[in-house]
């Protein structure tokens, strides 16, 4: 009986495809100094979670369900009187996904979620932080096929952070590109 570990499909194109590219692109003199994805974190603010608990309760379970992996609510730091909010009330929800929960968790996102979003021309360039991180943002929760629409009672959206270990934002760039994801500005150079 073959004990074969499982390994993601993205984790297996990381290593045999995408620290070659990396390395001959930027002139690494070891495979180790390729940048790596080191975690997604999902981040969904919760639209009056002040006046309605159960929405807390909605949010984390769709997150749980998008990602397969729990995710915990988020708490309010301080007080804002403007906002009818009070110090230590859940206000969203998060889940951070590292390993192969990351990998399937990116596969996904690239394969079917968002080819799902309507006009889809690519996700922008211009979002990485300049120190090799990158945040997106998904307007309705609704493109992932793991959410049944017709228990959404509220369309909402989500951050989403890739967390690299890359030194700059050019590194991070072609590692991205390089997993699959599907930028605006890469689209354009391939049709040229």
């Amino acid at each position: 009986m073959s004990t074969t570990k499982y390994t993601a499909r993205l984790a297996e194109k990381y290593k045999k495809e995408v620290i070659p590219a990396l390395v001959k692109k930027f002139g690494y003199t070891s495979v180790m100094q390729a940048p790596k994805l080191e975690k997604i974190c999902l981040n969904r603010g919760i639209n009056g979670a002040v006046s309605d608990k159960k929405l807390v309760d909605i949010t984390i379970e769709e997150l749980t369900t998008i990602t397969g992996q729990k995710a915990v609510s988020t708490i309010s730091k301080k007080d804002i009187s403007n906002f009818k909010l009070r110090k230590g009330i859940p206000i969203g929800a998060r889940v951070t996904l590292r390993g192969i929960k990351m990998y399937e968790f990116l596969d996904r996102l690239v394969a079917a979620a968002l080819p799902r979003v309507r006009d889809f021309k690519g996700v922008s360039e211009k979002a990485f932080d300049g120190r090799g991180n990158y945040t997106m943002g998904i307007t309705e929760q609704i493109i992932f096929p793991e959410v049944d629409i017709d228990k959404v009672n509220k369309i909402t959206g989500m951050d989403i952070t890739f967390v690299t270990t890359a030194k700059s934002n050019e590194e991070a760039f072609e590692l991205l590109k390089a997993l699959g994801m599907p930028f605006r500005n890469a689209k354009k150079e391939d049709t040229n």
